[in-house]
């Protein structure tokens, strides 16, 4: 099934949508700071030894960027909407 755009959504979708993603991004965010955490960590009781899980937070970067990008194209939208609170 095709998502729709952010244009042909209704009010509660629009709103679900941007509720989502936020959860989605703090998520995402909070746990790639773990992850490089646990990384810098791992490698500190190594004696600076390569760990690769320190590569894993900067591969997921591009994911928080594009769900900031659709965080603000759903925020744009209410304002269109007059949605805001």
């Amino acid at each position: 099934m095709a998502s729709k755009k952010r244009h042909e959504m209704s009010k509660e979708e629009l709103l679900k949508n941007e509720k989502m993603l936020k959860v989605a991004f703090y998520a995402l965010g909070i746990g790639n700071l773990i992850l490089l955490a646990l990384g810098l960590l791992l490698m500190t009781q190594k004696g600076n030894k390569f760990v690769a899980l320190v590569f894993i937070p900067g591969a997921m970067t591009p994911i928080l960027l594009g769900l900031i990008n659709s965080l603000k194209a759903v925020k744009k939208e209410k304002v269109v909407r007059g949605l805001n609170n």
